[in-house]
């Protein structure tokens, strides 16, 4: 069976799309976020997603299976708040490694029928990495700037936990994702490298960054020259961006990654803005269309979706996707 780096020469890779989007849709009830033996837990969980893979597998399944369907080649754990600092707000610091392993094994398990079904398709699991509810650049109090409400070393700590956690589950890559702080990111990283020496394993890495607003910048103040000059020393399968804009506000900061990214690229925008509800309405097609205009310029070796993407939104990238070449991986100078 051919490898993901194989693939990634041949054809343009399809990732997910938005794994909240569908929970949402389901329109659960607090009940569905409990895992047997927090019946009575003293805050309310609902909006835990990560728990879900404990309390309800048969849901984080079924939306994977969908996703594959529509002609995902990657699919992303549902582990994108599964660590220690994220789950403490909800006091589920102590399912963590559950959550991590779990979600795994539900992704692999989706993989692997898919897979069967079509073994000129293999598919792959993403351990997806978030950044953190707490970032190490910038304080949280207006009043006190030097502030950090954590420490490089206690998000090196939480991310080894969930490194761990992912490969026990058995994922094929991972995917540091949502990248808002550099700093945060830099711990990821610095975590992940550490944790592949222990174990005398690697597998290959993914790195997505968000710019925030229309000046082109992360929330911590970079430029995407600047952020792929701090990323420089990462050994990375991809580089890219996802959420916060649409694909139509991400094209220049995407342009500049193809230009300059020393490995393959990737992008996964929103389904377009969020409007006054806070609803995402870019049609399948729209979306399809404005990747599509990416693929053709040979920016991208990766494309799928964020927040408010569906399945048939992956259906219809991964037919557009058919139309076009990946872009060649740099030759090093």
């Amino acid at each position: 069976m051919k490898t993901i780096e194989q693939l990634a020469e041949e054809r343009i890779l399809i990732l997910d799309g938005a794994m909240g989007t569908m929970i949402q849709r389901l329109g659960l009830t607090e009940e569905d976020f409990h895992p047997a033996g927090m019946e009575e837990h003293p805050i309310l969980l609902k909006g835990n997603n990560e728990l879900l893979s404990l309390s309800r597998p048969d849901a984080i399944r079924t939306i994977h299976e969908q996703y594959l369907e529509a002609g995902a080649d990657i699919v992303e754990t549902n582990t994108f708040s599964a660590t220690t600092i994220a789950q403490a707000e909800h006091q589920c610091e102590h399912l963590v490694r559950e959550i991590n392993v779990r979600s795994a094994q539900l992704a692999k398990e989706a993989c692997a029928k898919y897979t069967a079904m079509d073994p000129s398709k293999p598919r792959f699991v993403a351990g997806a990495i978030g950044p953190m509810n707490k970032t190490a650049s910038l304080s949280p109090d207006v009043n006190d700037p030097g502030y950090r409400a954590v420490t490089f070393d206690q998000l090196v700590t939480a991310y080894s936990e969930q490194i761990n956690a992912l490969l026990d589950g058995g994922v094929d890559l991972l995917l540091v994702e949502t990248i808002f702080d550099t700093l945060n990111a830099k711990a990821a990283f610095y975590a992940i490298e550490e944790v592949f020496e222990k174990r005398s394993t690697r597998v290959p890495v993914m790195c997505s960054v968000t710019i925030t607003d229309a000046s082109g910048r992360t929330l911590s103040g970079q430029t995407i020259e600047a952020f792929l000059i701090s990323m420089a020393h990462v050994p990375l399968f991809s580089m890219g961006l996802n959420c916060a804009l649409g694909a139509a506000q991400m094209r220049p900061y995407l342009e500049v990654i193809a230009e300059q990214a020393t490995c393959r690229t990737s992008v996964y925008p929103n389904a377009g803005l969020p409007d006054q509800m806070g609803e995402y309405r870019e049609s399948p097609e729209v979306t399809a269309k404005l990747v599509g205009e990416f693929m053709a310029n040979g920016w991208v070796n990766v494309v799928g979706g964020c927040c408010g993407t569906t399945p048939p939104h992956i259906a219809a990238l991964a037919a557009e996707a058919k139309k076009h070449k990946p872009r060649p991986m740099p030759v090093p100078a």
